[in-house]
């Protein structure tokens, strides 16, 4: 169903104002794989992944996503999952008006109406594409399966989903794993973060004392582009994905 995404990184490092935010990552992601990240808040993790996703621009080190090095060719291949302090969900709409936001007319047409119940049932998320259900009113995993079910409207090859384990308890990380495996099933690479260990093939960011929460900040993000972490990005990211936002949310 997808058309998986193969990713290659080796020596990526991103250094911003306040030092560097990782350093030396290799990572070899194929088609149909899920990849974790793994490490503590301020490790890099968000950051990492946003750059995977083109949203971030490396300082060293490289890239490539379906043969592609440069961050707008990564952006059309990549989509983003729900990241904390980047493409936050609107608490005061609604499921249904989250997918009307990020592809206007969506619930109007029967063929696009298909895609997003198609969407929210791979995210495993129980919910009619038009359900009235306030983000505020979300669970932690509900809104995680949302935001992949908001990329997932985008077929992308490389799907990027942070901080999955945050919040939520030990049985249902472990449905949110199995959802991601069986993605992987249909042929989606899939790149996550989390905390703590998880059941998939790793990669582990130390923690870094000197990558505080605003270590990415104006480190060669791409203009307009993403960057930020549920601890060490900045704020670059949000202009672009605003604009991404009317697709992401």
């Amino acid at each position: 169903m997808f058309r998986g995404a193969e990713v290659r990184a080796a020596g990526l490092s991103l250094k911003g104002d306040h030092g560097w935010a990782y350093r030396d990552v290799a990572l070899h992601a194929g088609p149909g794989c899920v990849t974790a990240v793994t490490g503590q808040a301020g490790s890099g993790r968000t950051s990492l992944l946003l750059t995977l996703a083109g949203r971030m621009k490396p300082t060293e080190g490289t890239l490539s996503v379906a043969g592609h090095t440069a961050p707008k060719a990564i952006r059309r291949v990549a989509a983003l999952g729900l990241v904390d302090g980047v493409n936050d969900l609107e608490k005061a709409l609604s499921v249904g008006e989250h997918l009307h936001e990020r592809s206007p007319g969506l619930l109007r047409r029967g063929r696009q109406e298909a895609r997003a119940t198609r969407a929210l049932e791979l995210a495993g998320l129980d919910l009619p594409p038009g359900d009235r259900t306030l983000v505020r009113d979300l669970e932690r995993e509900q809104r995680i399966r949302l935001g992949i079910a908001l990329a997932l409207l985008d077929e992308p090859g490389l799907l990027v989903a942070d901080n999955i384990d945050v919040g939520v308890t030990a049985d249902r990380r472990e449905a949110i794993w199995r959802t991601l495996s069986d993605l992987a099933g249909l042929g989606l690479t899939v790149v996550a973060s989390c905390v703590e260990d998880a059941p998939v093939p790793s990669v582990h960011l130390p923690s870094r004392a000197a990558a505080p929460k605003a270590a990415a900040r104006g480190a060669g993000a791409v203009p307009g582009g993403d960057g930020g972490d549920g601890g060490d990005g900045g704020h670059e990211a949000r202009e672009e994905h605003e604009g991404h936002e009317g697709e992401d949310r």
